[in-house]
């Protein structure tokens, strides 16, 4: 039985995924880097181990259900509890020329995925002392920021804002049904980062975007719990 917190992080192969990993890492807490294929997974996790980060890459296809099933169980088996999910995973295929239905797809992954991931390592999460569930949202996802920020208006794709406030529904829900519990479940907005989905002309790194995820990932018990978080401001639904 490992003594560290267990974080499984999404989408950790690169970007924001794997700077959440690289610092909960450096917390001394065991990562688990998931990524579409095996190859991707080991190589973020070498790279983390490197650092002497304690690190082990694991396959997880978010939308493939056997991927979430056979790994649900593979960390029951090896840890018997999971202390931190961190569903980092996300697409933005508006922005991307992307030829199939955007739409559909993009709540494929940014919220159907998540659910799936989160409804089937729930019973593990529960088992941890002090359970934490980070969704990695969008200010683009809040309804308020849509009415009223002029940036919102002018960058805000239906699809991807529609799939984040969906998730942001989701972190809501799964708050109060867990009440009462060690676990807590929040959202956060990382930002606008330079990578692939936010381009150059982002203001922050990914080591910057990784920030909020980690902060929340890492609360102690008298943290919050179904919030929507940038930083150390609290967001509007």
């Amino acid at each position: 039985m490992n003594n560290s917190k267990i974080a499984l992080v999404t989408g950790a192969s690169k970007g924001i995924g794997f700077e959440v990993a690289k610092q909960l890492g450096q917390q001394g807490i065991t990562v688990l880097t998931a990524a579409r294929t095996k190859e991707a997974a080991d190589q973020a996790a070498s790279e983390l181990r490197q650092q002497g980060i304690e690190a082990v890459g694991v396959q997880l296809e978010v939308t493939n259900e056997a991927h979430i099933t056979e790994l649900a169980k593979w960390i029951e088996t090896e840890y018997g509890r999971l202390d931190i999910l961190v569903n980092n995973a996300g697409v933005h295929l508006e922005k991307s020329g992307y030829e199939g239905d955007a739409f559909r797809d993009t709540f494929e992954v940014n919220t159907f995925a998540p659910y799936f991931i989160t409804e089937a390592l729930m019973p593990l999460l529960l088992k941890s002392e002090a359970g934490r569930i980070v969704n990695q949202s969008s200010a683009l996802g809040s309804m308020q920021f849509i009415l009223t920020n002029e940036l919102a208006q002018r960058i805000a794709t239906p699809a991807y804002s529609a799939s984040k406030a969906a998730l942001n529904m989701l972190t809501a829900y799964w708050a109060q049904k867990t009440s009462g519990t060690n676990l807590k479940v929040n959202a956060v907005h990382p930002g606008l980062v330079k990578t692939r989905m936010d381009g150059d002309k982002a203001e922050l790194t990914a080591e910057e975007g990784a920030v909020t995820a980690v902060r929340l990932a890492t609360i102690p018990e008298d943290g919050p719990t179904g919030g929507f978080f940038y930083m150390d401001d609290k967001l509007p639904w």
